[in-house]
């Protein structure tokens, strides 16, 4: 993630509808902002859009190069080279807070029908002041790479993981100052981002019943910390509200298993950050992760489906003080054609965040020889959260 990528301003809600505000939010500024000084392991990022049309769930079912992030196991499932690039991002827009900062930029202090604008100016407020209204962003990209030597399969990825969010540090106000109404407040912003070099090594014993899996990190922590004068009438360019980031290295180990006893049936678990890497904090001090835990199930009723489940073991903290992520995955997949044509279809909750129901999420896959190209995405009507994913590979 790169400082181009934080040219977004308040104004941007004004010109699309809602949720498309916000996704462009999320597009052109993942890592939004900074970490506190603390102890958290942070949310569970999707990557890649096979397991985004499945609903997130892939610690099971992943055994291309994108194993190297979900489940190092899985590489040893299957031998083949696989190169791919991917792009994954997710935003969760809670009571409609992004709606409603939009409301506050097109506020006009100087209506004329002072009692309606106040009226207007109390309601506003009272929908960011609530308790709950946050923005989360969270994304992934990358490029990634498998390869094997008989039961020896290996993989490497260069990426960036990023989470953030966006939420209401000073109340948002409501004065009158003769004819005008002002609507005031601020905003935070937090974000860290990890911009990974990642090498991974797996074996699969007694014809692929079992296999083990590492991966190995190097970790270049950028934690982001700004805020913004909220003003109704008056768009924010939340670009220079950033502040300068701080940047750090850590070193990170995932370790996984995947056991299959039977042709349709596996089971995968995945431990990330055992370490507990540790970065510069942007506000001082410093942020440590600690470590996620996923365990995954799939199923194959014949050899063209796959159905599968993830939950995450471990209750992680995000960036926004009251929010916590464990999610709950499930999505199937159908292939035609030899994987000509791959449909999937699932749904996913934080089963922590009782105000997110479940979203549903659907991608395909079109495969012509050695290429592929994959697309998914998912959509929430009611807290409206998406989540979008794409990528191109090639698999030998």
């Amino acid at each position: 993630m790169t400082r181009l990528m934080l040219h977004w301003n308040q104004r941007c809600f004004q010109s699309q509808p809602g949720m498309l505000r916000t996704i462009q939010a999320l597009l052109l500024s993942t890592a939004v902002a900074g970490t506190a000084s603390q102890a958290l392991a942070v949310e569970f990022v999707t990557v890649g859009p096979r397991a985004t049309g499945m609903g997130g769930a892939g610690v099971a079912v992943t055994t291309d190069s994108l194993a190297t992030y979900w489940n190092p196991a899985g590489l040893a499932m299957t031998q083949t080279v696989d190169i791919r690039a991917q792009g994954t991002g997710l935003v969760i827009d809670r009571r409609g807070f992004g709606d409603t900062i939009r409301d506050m930029d097109d506020f006009n202090p100087n209506n004329p029908n002072i009692s309606a604008n106040l009226a207007l100016a109390r309601d506003i407020a009272d929908r960011l002041n609530q308790s709950g209204a946050t923005l989360s962003l969270n994304g992934s990209a990358g490029l990634y790479l498998k390869g094997h030597l008989g039961e020896h399969a290996f993989g490497v990825n260069v990426s960036d993981v990023a989470t953030g969010g966006g939420y209401i540090s000073e109340p948002i106000r409501v004065t009158a100052s003769g004819p005008s109404v002002l609507v005031r407040g601020a905003m935070a912003f937090r974000g860290l981002e990890a911009r990974q070099l990642a090498f991974s090594y797996a074996y699969a014993f007694s014809d692929k019943t079992f296999s083990v899996g590492v991966t190995a990190k190097v970790i270049q922590g950028v934690s982001y910390l700004g805020s913004a004068e909220l003003r109704g009438g008056s768009g924010v360019s939340l670009s220079t509200h950033f502040g300068k980031p701080t940047i750090s290295t850590a070193y990170g180990i995932d370790v996984g298993a995947i056991y299959k006893p039977s042709s349709w049936i596996r089971f995968g678990i995945v431990a990330k950050d055992i370490n507990k890497p540790t970065f510069n904090d942007a506000s001082g001090g410093d942020v440590k992760l600690e470590p996620q835990v996923r365990g995954g199930v799939a199923l194959n009723p014949w050899s063209t489906l796959t159905l599968t489940a993830d939950v995450d073991i471990t209750s992680n903290n995000t960036l926004l003080a009251g929010v916590k992520s464990q999610y709950l995955s499930l999505g199937a997949e159908q292939t035609f054609l030899t994987e000509f044509l791959s449909l999937r279809i699932g749904t996913f909750k934080n089963m922590k965040d009782a105000a997110t129901p479940f979203i549903p999420t659907a991608g395909l896959g079109l495969r012509f020889f050695f290429l592929r190209a994959d697309v998914g995405g998912g959509y929430d009507f009611r807290e409206q959260g998406a989540m979008v994913s794409g990528s191109l590979s090639a698999t030998f």
